[in-house]
């Protein structure tokens, strides 16, 4: 094992589980063992908790200004061990080495917004009434739950740690057990940053742990990113225990191809969004909506499509039983009558015969009907559904129970508009495959893509990782007084 019995993560130091039970953890780049970690119990999460509740009074009480100078130094550091952090994401999650470098690189753009947390959080001063003044303030909501997904190690747990640290609160933070390499290494960088200990905790597990951070009355608040099916339990269970919960699930993201869309342009960002991340991410292409006669693009979109390559430009998927998963879907699809245009099954990379690949896959004349143009499929795979105008392709949008995001290719401006209003997602796009809002802008969907209020990046995230004071004052009595005052 290259790393080892890992530990979790609690006050400021590795510490060992008191739970017996272990999981093994493998690379998806060739199936080699990389580690173990603990499966958790309910003693290491009290043990979590009371390392952060005893830090979070002394760290919130800081200003603003002092707490957000050990994030310039985080910046700092992921910056100085960034080669490092992204051999982490390479060997644990399977990305290529550019995608993992592109993970890094937006955990530090997160990690620069929250350091500009102090100008945004400076409150409202007025005069509201003769010699009454109110003042509003950002309070920090306690201790606060990240849960994170195996897709992103390193960047999802950046989507929360800057923002809802440097806001004032202490975090426990549950890493995919799938990929616990890099959120260990954070909690040493923070650490180094000059992180007061018990205000960052990492607790590995499974379910089990889901379930305990849910239930746990010392946890304020909680943040999940992962499939809508436990985004939906996880909201319903957390927001029982009275928690502030926002919970982010799948999507069946659309890109609308009109016949008048760069054919050029088109084709390399719908191949880029299908098949970037290895399919594995809820911002990812999984059905293209194609208007009218586009066949000269799908003709490009299958060329671009065989310049990706497994082992080369397209990284693993996350394990043996992802893979036979996308590759039933696309034999669903074959059998219901699409046309495999690109087939991305019983790919083996030479040398790494024991990862798990799946080639990049374009499936044509897909009806609404078959299951790969319904279900979440995180994989490599695009589904050209033809439709013959653009109030169809709304209709098949809208219709899917998903919100995350949907974009449209064209050159007309008034068609693009005229789609971006209509269309049931909380992130769109125009000509761009992949409509990831940069910062300071929100990442967040609708629908079953999300379920709690505010969004988890961005300014958004500032009402949901705080609580708002709102403060009266009147110190002149000599001031004329009226039903307020």
């Amino acid at each position: 094992m290259k790393y080892g019995v890992l530990s979790n993560y609690i006050g400021g130091k590795k510490t060992p589980s008191a739970s017996e039970r272990k999981m093994d953890v493998f690379s998806p780049l060739d199936g080699t063992l990389l580690g173990q970690i603990p499966l958790s119990n309910q003693t290491d999460l009290d043990a979590a908790v009371t390392a952060a509740k005893s830090a979070a009074p002394a760290w919130a009480a800081m200003p603003v200004k002092e707490r957000v100078q050990v994030f310039f130094k985080y910046k700092n550091l992921l910056e100085q061990h960034f080669d490092e952090l992204t051999q982490l994401v390479h060997e644990e999650n399977g990305k290529t080495i550019d995608e993992a470098k592109a993970e890094i690189e937006k955990s530090i753009e997160l990690t620069e917004f929250a350091c500009s947390m102090p100008q945004l959080i400076s409150g409202e001063v007025q005069e509201v009434s003769r010699g009454v003044e109110c003042v509003t303030q950002h309070v920090a909501v306690g201790v606060v739950a990240s849960i994170a997904p195996f897709n992103f190690p390193a960047m999802v747990p950046n989507w929360t740690i800057p923002n809802a640290i440097v806001l004032g609160n202490a975090m426990i933070l549950k890493p995919s057990e799938i990929v616990p390499l890099s959120s260990l290494r954070l909690a040493e960088l923070l650490k180094a940053a000059g992180l007061p200990d018990g205000i960052f905790n990492i607790v590995n597990g499974d379910r089990e742990m889901v379930e305990a951070i849910c239930d746990h009355p010392g946890i304020d608040a909680v943040s999940f990113v992962g499939s809508t099916k436990v985004a939906k339990l996880v909201y319903q269970r957390a927001s029982a225990s009275l928690k502030r919960v926002v919970a982010l699930g799948g999507a069946k993201n659309h890109l609308m191809v009109l016949p008048d869309a760069n054919p050029a342009m088109t084709a390399s960002n719908v191949t880029a969004s299908m098949s970037g991340c290895a399919g594995q991410r809820c911002m990812a292409a999984s059905a293209m909506l194609g208007v009218g006669n586009i066949d000269h693009i799908v003709t490009l979109i299958a060329e671009e499509a065989r310049k990706v390559v497994p082992g080369k430009n397209l990284g693993a998927v996350i394990s043996a039983q992802a893979k036979a998963r996308i590759e039933d879907y696309i034999g669903q699809a074959e059998k219901a009558g699409a046309k495999i245009l690109v087939d991305g099954r019983n790919v083996v990379v030479p040398g790494k015969e024991g990862g798990y690949y799946v080639g990049p896959t374009v499936i044509d004349y897909v009806t609404p009907d078959m299951s790969v143009a319904r279900e979440e499929i995180f994989g490599p795979v695009i589904s050209i559904i033809r439709v013959k105008n653009l109030e169809e392709a709304i209709h098949i949008e809208n219709a899917n129970p998903y919100g995350n995001a949907a974009s449209v290719f064209t050159q007309s401006g008034g068609l693009a508009r005229w789609v971006a209003d209509r269309v049931s997602a909380g992130m769109v796009g125009v000509n761009i495959g992949v409509p990831v809002p940069r910062e300071p802008f929100s990442f967040g969907g609708w629908n079953e893509s999300k379920f709690g209020a505010c969004d988890i990046t961005g300014k958004s995230s500032i009402e949901f990782w705080t609580k708002l004071k709102k403060i009266t004052t009147k110190w002149n009595p000599e001031a004329r007084t009226n039903w307020m005052s």
